[in-house]
């Protein structure tokens, strides 16, 4: 192969016989036992995609998975890693034929990808997530770990205090000789678990192309960014719409796709013409932040990679990467909210966390109420800034 991602149109059964790669991932997203004809619409109306997904029985269903997924075990490099999604029909059956072609202790994690979708008309809970198992052919496997930010509850102010084990081997907080804080240094989040909340494709997502069960890039990119190496070759037996070949594109991979259906590898080339992944908000700030009743503050540090701090009335945020090892904090006024009060609290702060430096956003409804700008030196690493609105008013008032 040139380097380029390759469609090719066949059963993957056969057409596996032809590849010469060795594949560090495979990615399997095959039909799901619905026994229904899977249909889907684009857009604009104008074409119309479908494939069959009906089957005899249960075992006839296996036995056509089995022979595909022993192909794909012969294209394969000693560390690949297989990922195989799946829903509530199948999972329980895929995972024990996938034990049984690769062992047990080949199996690694049983990654739940959980979204919020439609609403239920049937009797009985709503189905709100697919399942993806992940499998390795070894032990030396590929895997890149990743971090998602802190829940609301976390104390992530106390994240960037270092710690260390007592006497009776307990963690606590570590502490200098003369009874400061030691400094964490920066914290990168915490390591992605096994439930993955990434949102759905809505009907006017940028990537939607009309084909039925299209997954999201944003799933897709998760799993070639963690379990393969930039260059490294990712295979899709049935690859659909192509959105695993997209994201091999985006991120750096060579990928190979196989589908029977002629009109999914025509969609799959044409997308990878351009490939498109749609921005979500969701996934960005997490779905608890839509849920905080005040969150206003953070509109005042856009431009800033910052990581919200919860239960802290001293703290909003700290800088992501800090400055030369040390945090740097972050607090908005709020109405009714002094500078005065605020530079005293963020002074303490500062000490006590042994930071770099303490950042006070003066919010522009409080500066007449202030009269003046704060210049009592209470630390001399307490900063107090105006927001955008304050500048402006400012400049306005000085036209007068």
């Amino acid at each position: 192969m040139s380097g380029e991602s390759e469609v090719i149109h066949g059963d993957c059964l056969t057409e596996l016989r032809g590849l010469k790669d060795r594949f560090a991932l495979v990615y399997l997203d095959p039909p799901f036992f619905t026994n229904t004809t899977q249909r889907a619409v684009t857009r604009d109306g104008r074409n119309e995609y479908s494939y069959e997904d009906s089957w005899p029985s249960m075992e006839s269903y296996l036995e056509y998975m089995k022979a595909r997924l022993e192909a794909v075990l012969n294209v394969v490099t000693e560390n690949a890693s297989i990922v195989y999604h799946c829903d509530r029909r199948t999972s329980h059956h895929a995972r024990l034929l996938l034990e049984t072609l690769l062992g047990v202790d080949s199996f690694r994690s049983e990654i739940v990808w959980t979204y919020k979708r439609w609403s239920n008309s049937k009797k009985g809970l709503m189905p709100a997530h697919q399942t993806l198992f992940w499998f390795t052919v070894g032990d030396d496997y590929i895997f890149n770990q990743r971090f998602e930010g802190y829940s609301p509850t976390t104390n992530v102010d106390q994240l960037l205090q270092m710690r260390t084990r007592d006497s009776r081997n307990k963690s606590v907080y570590a502490y200098g000789d003369n009874g400061s804080v030691i400094p964490n240094g920066a914290k990168k989040g915490v390591p992605v678990s096994d439930v993955w909340d990434i949102p759905y494709l809505n009907p006017k997502a940028k990537e939607r192309v009309g084909y039925p069960t299209q997954k999201p890039v944003a799933l897709l990119s998760r799993v070639v960014e963690m379990f393969s190496n930039p260059e490294d070759y990712v295979l899709d037996p049935f690859c659909g719409s192509g959105t695993t070949l997209v994201a091999t594109q985006l991120h750096g991979r060579t990928g190979v796709g196989i589908d029977l259906n002629q009109d999914a590898v025509a969609l799959c080339r044409s997308r990878l013409q351009n490939p498109v992944i749609t921005q979500s908000k969701v996934l960005e700030v997490g779905r608890e932040s839509y849920r905080r009743s005040d969150d206003a503050w953070e509109s005042y540090l856009i431009g800033l990679d910052v990581t919200p701090v919860h239960r802290n009335s001293s703290i909003d945020a700290v800088l992501e990467n800090g400055h030369h090892g040390l945090p740097v904090l972050f607090r908005v006024q709020r109405p009714g909210e002094s500078i005065s009060a605020l530079s005293i609290s963020m002074a303490e702060a500062v000490e006590k966390k042994q930071a770099a430096a303490g950042f006070i956003v003066r919010n522009r409804n409080q500066r007449a109420a202030q009269g003046r700008l704060f210049n009592e030196v209470l630390c001399d690493r307490v900063y107090v800034v105006d927001s955008v609105g304050c500048q402006v008013h400012a400049a306005l008032a000085a036209l007068n």
